[in-house]
């Protein structure tokens, strides 16, 4: 279980650091990607674009 919970933190911080990047392209802004305002900081929680991708790496493994 600790496994899972490193790996979403891992994909967590890689997904909101590419956010500039992911915007551009669309994702960021998909159905379940949530901005969380605590004061002066921002927290952005891209459980829709984690979904997707990970859907995509998916279908790319599958198909090799």
């Amino acid at each position: 279980m600790i496994r899972w919970l490193l790996t979403l933190l891992l994909a967590s911080v890689l997904l909101s650091g590419l956010r500039g990047w992911l915007s551009r392209i669309g994702l960021g802004r998909l159905p379940g990607d949530f901005t969380l305002r605590l004061g002066r900081r921002e927290l952005y929680v891209p459980f829709g674009s984690s979904v997707l991708l990970s859907l995509i790496a998916w279908l790319i493994a599958r198909w090799l």
